[in-house]
Parts: C-alpha cells; sequence; structure tokens
C-alpha cells in the first residue's frame, strides 16, 4: 500500500532547521519569556497577563491544555499553570478572527496548502459555516438552518448506526452528558473519543486489575511517596506542572526513577517558575534514568520482578506485602509461576540497559514501602499495552503499595477533562447500570449494543457504513492514525460537522456537505438566559471542580457546546421528553441530571460550588477491589514485546514538541530537544547513522512496514539523537500517515502510535 500526498498531510516544506545545544534543566526564566512572549503576541500583554492570574485558580477557569490536578488547598499567586498552558490560553484568547470574509477570500484547497501551524495561527473562528455540496468555499449560515441541515440529514439515515458522534477531551461535563443522552436518544452508542486512542489501555487494564479504569492517588500522595517511578513520559513539555509535584517528592526524602527511550530534560532538573528563587537555580529529580528501548518496558518490569522475588525468597516478609497480597488479591501464584520460566539476563538483553542499572533499579523499589508509578503514551500506545499496565500492577501489588497514602497508580492524563467526559457516558461501550439509569430518569430505551471506538468508526465510514461524522472538538484528521485512509474515510460522508474553537486541518478534509459550529472556549463568559453560567471538569485524579470563564465573547455569533447539542437535538428528535432548551437555561439543569444517573455526584451543584471542588469515590484509593470479577485485586500474566526487526529497520515512535499540545502546533521550536524551527525530522542513533551512511541533516522518506504494506512519508531530515539503537521518534501529526490502522493494542484497540516498524531511505529528489 503505497500512500499518496494529499490535503490530509502536512506539505512536505522544510522551514529552515537550527540545531542548539540542548538545555540542561527545563522552565524557569526561559519558561517565563516564552510565556510572555506568546501572550504578548496573541492577546497583549496587559491583557495577556489579566487572564493568566484567573487560569486554574479556584475563582477562575480550568486550562484547557493537560489534566493535571491543581493543589486541594492554596494556589499559587504568581502562576498556576505552566508555559503551554498559556500557549493555549493566548490561542484561545487571540485577536485574529475568522469570520465570513475570511472564508470568501480563501478556498478550501488554499487552505489546505497551509501547514497545520499556519491553519491554526489564522484564530478563532466567529460564525457558523457551511461548505456546500461542490463548492469551494465555506460561507456563512445562521445557526436554525446549520442544525436543520444536521437534523435532516440524521433523520434521513436508514440506521442511527450510520452516524459517528466523536468527542474530544476538552468538552465540559454538562456539554458531554448532554451529547451523550442526543446521541443515545438518536439510538447509537457510536461514541468515539480520544481516550480510544490515548488511555484506552490504561483503563482496561486497571478495570480488570483495581475495578476502576482511573488512577488511584492524589496530588498530595507525591508529598509521601518514598519512590515515584515515571515511565513513558515527558511531563517537561506535555505536563509541566507535575514536575512541582516530583519536586515536592524529592524535597520530602523520595526518590525518582525515570524509565524513557529518550532523556527528557524537564525529569533530570527543574526550575520552579512558581518560586523566584529557583528560576536560575535548579533542583535534580531523577536518580535513576533507564533509558530502555522502545517496547521494553515489560521485560524490564519482569527483570525487575525477578530480581524482587529473589530478594523476598532469602528473607520472606522483608520486600513484598504478604498481608496486603493475601487479603487483597488473587492469582499470585499463576503469576509467579509464569514469571520464573524468563531469564533475567534475556530480559534486561532485550531492554538494551546494563544490568548494574536494573538491578539498582530493584535495590530502590526493595527499600520502598510506598511506590507511585506514573505513565503516559509511551506505554499506552502499544501493541502489548494493556500488558504493560497490567505488568505496572503485579509490580505495586507485591509491594502492596495500593490503597494506602504516597503510594498508587497514576495515568497521567492528556486533555482537561478527557476523564470527565468518560465519567459523563462519552463511551461505546456503556455499562448496562448507566443505561439503566437513563432509562429510568428521561423514560426511553437506551441502545444496548456496542458502537464503535475510533478505529472501527474509520473503518465504517470507509466501507461506507457511516455517512455522517459529528465532532464535539478536537482535530481528528490530525490526531488519528493512517493519514490517507482516515481522510478516504472522512471524504465518503454525506456530511462532516466540527464544533471548534480554531480553524484546524479537519475543516479542509471533509464529506460532501461540511459545518464548522464555532463554540465558546473556557476562558469566555458563558450568558444564558438563566444567566451568566459556569461549566465543571473533572482532573486527572478525580476531583470535580468549576469553570468560571472571564473574557467577553469574541463574536455574537458563539454558542456555548451545552447550547449547540440542544439546538442539534432538538433539531433531530421527534419524540424526546427532554426539554432541551430549558436544560441549557441554567446548566444546575443539566447537573441535576447528572446527580440523577452517575453515581458520586450527590449533592452536585452544591459541591461542585465549593472552592477547589470535591473528590469522586475512587475504590481502589480505599484498597477495595470489589467490583473487579474476582472481588479482589488481580495478579495478571503478560507477554513481552514480540516485535522483530530486519537488519536495516526500526521502531518509530511519535511524540509532541515544546511548542505543541497534542494536535496544537504553537510554534516550530522543540526547545527541550535543541531542534528550532522545524517539525520534520527523525531523531536516530549515530552508530544506526553510521551504519545507514546518513549524515546529520539528511534528507530522507520514512517508510513504514505492516503486513506486507508500505506506507511513505517524505522529506524528513536526519537528527542524531542520544536514543536506543534500532529506536527512531519522529513528531505528530506530520509522521500519523506511517501508523497502519489496524495496528492496535489487544483489548483497548488503542492504534500502535509508538511502535511503527520503518525503514529510512535517502530522498535524492
Amino acid at each position: 500500500m503505497s500512500t499518496k500526498k494529499t490535503d490530509a498531510q502536512p506539505p512536505e516544506e522544510l522551514t529552515g532547521i537550527e540545531l542548539t545545544k540542548i538545555p540542561t534543566s527545563a522552565a524557569g526564566i526561559k519558561a517565563i519569556q516564552s510565556t510572555f512572549k506568546h501572550i504578548s503576541e496573541e492577546v497583549g500583554l496587559v491583557n495577556g497577563i489579566k487572564l493568566l492570574s484567573k487560569i486554574n485558580q479556584k475563582d477562575g477557569f480550568d486550562c484547557p491544555g493537560c489534566a493535571w490536578p491543581d493543589p486541594d488547598a492554596k494556589r499559587a499567586f504568581l502562576a498556576e499553570y505552566c508555559e503551554n498552558g498559556a500557549k493555549a490560553i493566548a490561542e484561545e484568547a487571540t485577536r485574529n478572527r475568522v469570520s465570513p470574509l475570511f472564508f470568501a477570500s480563501h478556498s478550501v484547497a488554499e487552505l489546505a496548502k497551509l501547514s497545520d501551524y499556519e491553519i491554526g495561527k489564522k484564530g478563532r473562528i466567529t460564525h457558523p459555516v457551511v461548505l456546500k455540496p461542490g463548492s469551494s468555499h465555506y460561507e456563512q449560515i445562521s445557526w436554525k438552518e446549520a442544525f436543520e441541515l444536521i437534523g435532516s440529514e440524521l433523520n434521513t439515515l436508514s440506521s442511527p448506526n450510520e452516524a459517528i458522534f466523536y468527542t474530544s477531551g476538552r468538552t465540559s461535563n454538562e456539554a458531554a452528558f448532554l451529547y451523550q443522552l442526543f446521541v443515545r436518544q438518536f439510538g447509537t452508542n457510536n461514541l468515539p473519543d480520544c481516550s480510544n486512542m490515548c488511555h484506552e489501555s490504561s483503563g482496561s487494564a486497571l478495570s480488570e486489575t483495581l475495578g476502576i479504569g482511573k488512577g488511584s492517588v492524589t496530588l498530595d500522595d507525591f508529598n509521601h511517596a518514598d519512590l515515584v517511578i515515571v515511565m513513558g513520559q515527558n511531563p517537561g513539555t506535555n505536563h509541566p506542572r507535575m514536575l512541582s509535584a516530583l519536586e515536592d517528592t524529592k524535597k520530602n526524602g523520595g526518590k525518582i526513577i525515570t524509565v524513557n527511550p529518550l532523556p527528557e530534560v524537564g525529569l533530570l532538573e527543574f526550575k520552579n517558575p512558581q518560586k523566584p528563587l529557583k528560576w536560575f537555580s535548579g533542583a535534580k529529580l531523577t536518580d535513576l534514568f533507564l533509558q530502555v528501548k522502545i517496547n521494553e518496558d515489560v521485560s524490564l518490569l519482569k527483570a525487575i520482578l525477578l530480581l524482587l522475588i529473589e530478594k523476598e525468597e532469602t528473607n520472606p516478609g522483608s520486600i513484598f506485602d504478604l498481608d496486603f497480597i493475601t487479603e487483597k488479591t488473587q492469582g499470585l501464584d499463576q503469576f509467579l509461576a509464569d514469571i520464573q520460566q524468563y531469564d533475567v539476563d534475556e530480559l534486561i538483553e532485550n531492554t538494551g540497559l546494563e544490568k548494574k542499572a536494573v538491578i539498582e533499579a530493584a535495590d530502590l523499589i526493595a527499600k520502598s514501602n510506598k511506590v507511585i508509578v506514573c505513565w503516559a503514551m509511551g506505554l499506552t500506545q502499544h501493541k502489548n499495552a494493556v500488558d504493560n499496565i497490567r505488568e505496572i500492577v503485579n509490580l505495586l501489588l507485591l509491594k502492596g503499595s495500593i490503597g494506602k497514602k504516597g503510594a498508587g497508580t497514576c495515568p497521567v492524563r492528556g486533555h482537561s477533562n478527557v476523564q470527565g467526559d468518560r465519567t459523563m457516558g462519552i463511551w461505546e461501550k456503556p455499562k448496562e447500570s448507566f443505561l439503566n439509569a437513563l432509562d429510568k430518569e428521561f423514560e426511553f430505551n437506551a441502545p444496548r449494543d456496542h458502537g464503535y471506538d475510533v478505529v472501527h468508526a474509520i473503518e465504517a465510514m470507509h466501507a461506507k457504513k457511516a455517512t455522517v461524522f459529528i465532532a464535539m472538538g478536537g482535530n481528528f484528521i490530525s490526531a488519528t492514525p493512517d493519514t490517507e485512509h482516515t481522510a478516504e474515510a472522512l471524504k465518503n460522508c454525506n456530511l462532516t460537522v466540527h464544533i471548534s474553537t480554531k480553524l484546524n486541518r479537519s475543516h479542509v478534509i471533509h464529506g460532501k456537505q461540511a459545518l464548522i459550529l464555532p463554540c465558546l472556549g473556557r476562558s469566555e463568559k458563558d450568558m444564558q438566559d438563566g444567566g451568566e453560567q459556569f461549566v465543571s471538569v473533572e482532573n486527572s485524579m478525580g476531583v470535580v471542580h468549576q469553570s468560571h470563564g472571564h473574557l467577553e465573547p469574541l463574536s455574537n455569533e458563539l454558542l456555548s457546546e451545552p447550547a449547540i447539542v440542544a439546538g442539534i437535538a432538538e433539531a433531530t428528535l421527534k419524540n424526546s421528553k427532554v426539554v432541551w432548551s430549558k436544560l441549557v437555561t441554567n446548566y444546575d439543569f443539566i447537573r441535576d441530571k447528572i446527580e440523577a444517573t452517575i453515581p458520586g455526584f450527590d449533592n452536585y451543584n452544591k459541591r461542585v460550588r465549593e472552592k477547589g471542588g470535591f473528590y469522586l469515590p475512587n475504590n481502589s484509593r480505599k484498597g477495595d477491589f470489589a467490583p473487579t470479577h474476582t472481588g479482589k485485586a488481580n495478579f495478571t500474566i503478560n507477554a513481552i514485546s514480540d516485535v522483530t526487526l530486519d537488519k536495516d529497520q526500526f521502531i518509530m515512535m511519535t511524540i509532541r514538541t515544546h511548542d505543541q499540545y497534542n494536535t496544537t502546533i504553537y510554534g516550530l521550536d522543540d526547545r527541550y530537544r535543541g531542534v528550532l524551527n522545524e517539525r520534520r525530522v527523525i531523531f536516530m542513533n549515530p552508530d544506526d547513522m553510521d551504519e545507514q551512511g546518513l549524515q546529520k541533516l539528511d534528507q530522507v522518506d520514512l517508510v513504514s512496514h505492516f503486513n506486507g504494506e508500505e506506507r511513505i512519508a517524505k522529506k524528513f531530515l536526519v537528527v542524531p539523537y542520544s536514543i536506543p539503537r534500532q529506536c527512531t521518534a519522529t513528531y505528530f501529526p506530520e509522521a500519523n500517515v506511517l501508523v497502519p490502522l489496524k495496528s492496535v493494542a489487544h483489548t483497548s484497540n488503542t492504534p500502535a502510535s509508538k511502535t511503527v516498524v520503518i525503514s529510512v531511505k535517502k530522498n535524492d529528489s
């Protein structure tokens, strides 16, 4: 399968790379300078500073970036946000406008020739617009006409399952609840979301082993941990405020092990921007760095487990928490029988590490009674991603490090409310208890058949089994794998709809008709008939709190996401007993319905108004594992990576730059990796470069290999980097074209974007 270049991919244009010295520390004065540069350019310095003072404050609005939690008690006066959070707000509050005049002046074909960075910088969309069949330009449409168009298309389908309703993790609890209610009253569970592409593997593994698909720790646990293990994660770029929590761990005597194929500056030394005295002298974070080969985490964990088992056998009860294991767990004997079939030296050889480093890691774990393990997409986007997470749980269960202060699981989520969306019912495989609650409260029969996840949704659109695609937020084409295949799928649709704040590439990859419906941003006031409203979100650690915009909306034509959902529902559903327009007049009405149908939201409207919000119930946090199929925490048997490489092949993983959050590109620099003004790069081990006859900044084409198929991404620059042999890294979305749609994790069906087998060919054009 060869891949041709179309509008679905960013243009193959090099932008003038500059390689600089990699810094030795993260944040500090340079992060502050970058923050104010972006704010000044997009918003203006004075207004920007006022806006920043409200981010993540108890009377302010939740950052639309990551889901890292805010402190329960006092918030930082100077900056309860990070550099990339400030960039996200600058983009949302930008003075740049995409108006009907803009669309009249720029054809879709013209916009498609821009890079993702250039598209995003055009600014905020001010009016709803439609691309009519055969037209070359979007044009203004009234909200009433837009809703009627959607309703008409949905009601002409022969089955509700021919429509797909995607959700980004930025959507508020209130909007997400209304959205899933509308979709289920329409008659389908086709509710794929961004979780399907990032942390679905975490949810699958944790639900099976611990009875809840969420992490078990709170932010305060980092103050009490003996050891924090950070795996497959780059918090310095993706969750910078996490570095403050790790700094607290070190301050209180804890140790930190970092496991990652790339050395990440933020985990080496951190200069806390919230503390002026730390701007110039940083805190050392990582005590032991394990530079593991891509997707050899299970091999590493098994090697450590075998070393710990050996120590435990020498002195029973000195390493493992035997009382916890006996009382709380199931499956130990099977786990031990399986793991003892492995050879420690062979496992360590798989990892590419020196044995003494693995022994040192085992010694640190052996001495620690309270262990937190954190991870992100470096573990969740592999074929054996679920095994990665389950093996982490095995380690924590042996140590008794779940359900006590200073210990537990910590999957670090991406989008700011991706966890809340799932809590609200954005899931293609809803639980029967939730559907029963909807049936009772809203007097209808919700569909029981499971719907499409992201991968299955793309397959259905490609096969023309689904012909309407509606996205609540996000940039679907740039977030998904197999770019060309996904583009063909979207183009097969009769109607594509994007509820968005800013222009993105998904708006130029469209069906026969297309709508862009502009919504309010997090930072903007939300005025409804019942007065000014606030929304609520759930962070990575299960805290639900309010978010209250402070800016005047940039356009009078913007609607809130709940109002847009209500408008679509009223134009589509003919027999619904829900008074959609009433629910939107006052979001308390929506929260009342959430309270009536979702456990943990008792007295929702009262508790969400308390400063800092409230914690949702979490059984694993309490050491209660009754929800699992055995009623106890489950040990599991997990496989090591089965990927084999030919001599001239490599494993490629996709990563973000420091000027990027998910698919939003704020700039062209990756400051912490020493790459400026360029995104089309591939990081390679210098010895691999020598074997391939490659020099620094040679132009190459990347060819992925999967089941006899080949996909090509052209014109990348080779950058020598500290990365294990036969491992490479590229930025997404530029390299998403190389990720096969059918290469997915077992159980979770998450695309394996971190395990792509490629070869590297010199570009001679």
